[in-house]
This record gives C-alpha cells, sequence and structure tokens, in this order.
C-alpha cells in the first residue's frame, strides 16, 4: 500500500483522462482526497514543535458568533444554541428531583444549529469545484479536486424544501453530503505543523489593498520571511480583529472596503502558491482573495472565485478563513519571529464541505 504522504507517480482513473493544467490530481494517488496535506509529514511537525520556545499559546478562533448578522454572506447566520427535550422535559438546568426526590443533580444538554462556514473555518476540498472537461470529449462535467464528480461523489437534495436550516416541521435529517473529499478527512490528517506568518496588516494597516504577485514578494523581502514546502502560511490582514472591534454589528461599508486581500486574477501569484508547495492558505479576512474578483477579459468560462479554484480544486489546498490572527502577528513580530507550531484539526463530521475550528499556535 503506497504511503499516502509519499506523492505518487500521476495515475489516471475512471473519474478522469484529463486533468486541469497545473493541478495536482494524481500527483498524491489517483484516489487522495486531502491534496497537499500530504506535505504535512512528521518532519514539517518537528520543524513546528522545534519553534516552540516559551510554550505559549495563542487561540485563533473568533467567538463563533462573529461576525454577526449576515452582512458577509447572505447564505449564512449566526449559531443557533437550544437546549435538548426528552420526555417532554427541557434539559436545561433540569432538577432529577422531579423524577427522583433523592437525587441532587441538575442537568444541562444543548444541541446547536449551526452554518459550518460562518466564522472561523476550514474550507474542504468539496467546497469548490468547477466545470471541466476531464474526459478530453469536448463536455464540461461538475468535479471537484481529483476528479470527484458532483452528484455522484457529493450529494445534494433536489429540493429547496430539503435544504436550509430545518423548522418544527420538518424531518431532522441530513439531506447533502461529501461522499469524497468530505471535512472528515481533513480531520483524519491530523492538521499540525508549522505556521508561517506574513503580516500584510503591518504594511498597510486596514487600508484596501489589492495585493498582487509582486506586493507579497516585496514584503516577504522586508520582512525576511521564507516559505518552505509543506509550511502553512498565515495572512494576517486585521480584518478578524476589526470584527471583534465590531462587537457583533458589523459595518455594511467597512467590512467589503477594509484590509487587505490577494488578488486571485493573479496568475504570477497563483504560480507562486504552486511552487512553494505550501500545504494550506489561511487569511484573517473573508475569503482569503478579492470578492469579487477582477473582470477576466477574453475569458467567456472562467472562475468567479480564481484563487478557491486554484487552490481547492486544482492543487487540493485547503483554505482557513476569517482565523483571528492579529494577537499572534503582533506578538510576533515584537519578537522579530514569524515562524510557530500550529495545530488546527476541523470537525471531524462526515460528509460537511467545511468546518468551524479553534486553532491553537504555540511559540
Amino acid at each position: 500500500m503506497q504511503n499516502s504522504k509519499t506523492p505518487s507517480a500521476v495515475g489516471r482513473t475512471e473519474r478522469w483522462t484529463r486533468r486541469p493544467a497545473g493541478s495536482t490530481w494524481g500527483d498524491f494517488g489517483p484516489d487522495d482526497q486531502i491534496g497537499r496535506l500530504n506535505l504535512l509529514t512528521p518532519e514539517k511537525v518537528l520543524q513546528g514543535i522545534a519553534e516552540v520556545t516559551l510554550g505559549e499559546n495563542f487561540c485563533l478562533s473568533l467567538p463563533l458568533n462573529l461576525p454577526g448578522g449576515n452582512v458577509l454572506s447572505p447564505s449564512r447566520h449566526p449559531p443557533v444554541l437550544r437546549p435538548t427535550v426528552i420526555d417532554n422535559k427541557i434539559r436545561m438546568n433540569h432538577r432529577l428531583s422531579t423524577e427522583n426526590e433523592r437525587a441532587t443533580d441538575v442537568i444541562s444538554d444543548d444541541l446547536v444549529i449551526l452554518y459550518t462556514q460562518y466564522s472561523t473555518q476550514w474550507d474542504s476540498l468539496a467546497h469548490v469545484g468547477h466545470q471541466f472537461d476531464v474526459d478530453g470529449t469536448g463536455k464540461r462535467v461538475a468535479v471537484y479536486y481529483n476528479g470527484f464528480r458532483a452528484d455522484v461523489d457529493v450529494i445534494g437534495p433536489s429540493s429547496v424544501e430539503d435544504a436550509g436550516a430545518i423548522d418544527v416541521k420538518m424531518t431532522a435529517q441530513s439531506t447533502s453530503t461529501a461522499k469524497a473529499l468530505g471535512i472528515e478527512r481533513m480531520a483524519e490528517a491530523c492538521v499540525q505543523g508549522r505556521g508561517v506568518m506574513i503580516d500584510l496588516h503591518a504594511h498597510f494597516g486596514r487600508e484596501r489593498v489589492l495585493v498582487t504577485h509582486e506586493i507579497l514578494m516585496n514584503i516577504l523581502r522586508l520582512d525576511n520571511v521564507l516559505i518552505e514546502p509543506g509550511d502553512m502560511v498565515c495572512l494576517h490582514t486585521g480584518f478578524a480583529d476589526m470584527l471583534m472591534q465590531m462587537g457583533g454589528t458589523p459595518d455594511p461599508e467597512l467590512v467589503h472596503t477594509s484590509c487587505a486581500v490577494l488578488d486571485g486574477r493573479d496568475q504570477k501569484l497563483l504560480d507562486w502558491i504552486s511552487e512553494t508547495r505550501l500545504s494550506v492558505l489561511i487569511a484573517d479576512n473573508f475569503a482569503v482573495e478579492a470578492l469579487p474578483a477582477n473582470e477576466s477579459p477574453g475569458h467567456d468560462h472562467c472562475a468567479l472565485v480564481p484563487l478557491h479554484e486554484h487552490c481547492l480544486f486544482k492543487l487540493g489546498v485547503h483554505l482557513g478563513e476569517l482565523w483571528h490572527l492579529t494577537p499572534l502577528a503582533n506578538w510576533l513580530r515584537s519578537h522579530r519571529r514569524y515562524r510557530f507550531l500550529l495545530t488546527a484539526p476541523p470537525l471531524r463530521l462526515p460528509g460537511a464541505v467545511g468546518s468551524p475550528t479553534t486553532p491553537i499556535a504555540t511559540v
């Protein structure tokens, strides 16, 4: 059996005979579902551990009820907490003495209605796919990383009545699942290794800057930051810290006009992501890249989220969004460091296409 951490020769499968240009499809085996996480080898974990000198930890998650409201993404809403029920009794501050007079226990038990990509999150490789001619016939079909198929490997309901949040009249049952590329594959990969901070906020503050390859390379030179294969790259823009200060009531204008974002239309920038062989790409902003992306002249058919296409669909690079990086970034800069141990698994929730995470950085 091939070691999942060792790239193999490109393997074609029944799912595809033609892969996107510049993709890693087949590089880690014909049925690979974790992409560049294969580069988080034991050696990369040891490199991360070697960065720990004080044992001080940083929580990199926003409270999961932030940003607040739905001005960032109209389809996503804050979590809803409710108590569970048993025998028509509410399990919140429930005195067991009502059932057994000798009992002194008081029980609280709850459930959550959770939009998996509302706050600090990971995108799974089933989050964004594309219509691509995988068979070389000239016909585009809907596929995800490594050729896994929409409606076969990633399944959703046909009726809108079977989507969205459940109300009291609905049956509580799952109606969608990623049979392949689900977020549980990321969890099983034990997401831990060496994190690298690129501090865009230190150079631009909260100015809305479209970061091109040229701009990014200049910052790496100024800050003496080196990216090596398998590194978990974090982009600090100050956006999540701004959300924290807004206290759950985000300003609709500021959230769309503040802080640096990557230019997903810059091919040199996308090539840099490929060439560095970074394992994951993380930002404290809404989508890592600018939304909407710049127009793409001369292309009738193109991705509206080109960096997502490049990372999730072509390379198998998971994206982290809305991480709270400011306290860590400030500490690293004040200590003239940029590397740290990063531990950041998602929920092991089979079939989900995204997940909250509570990442921990250790320095």
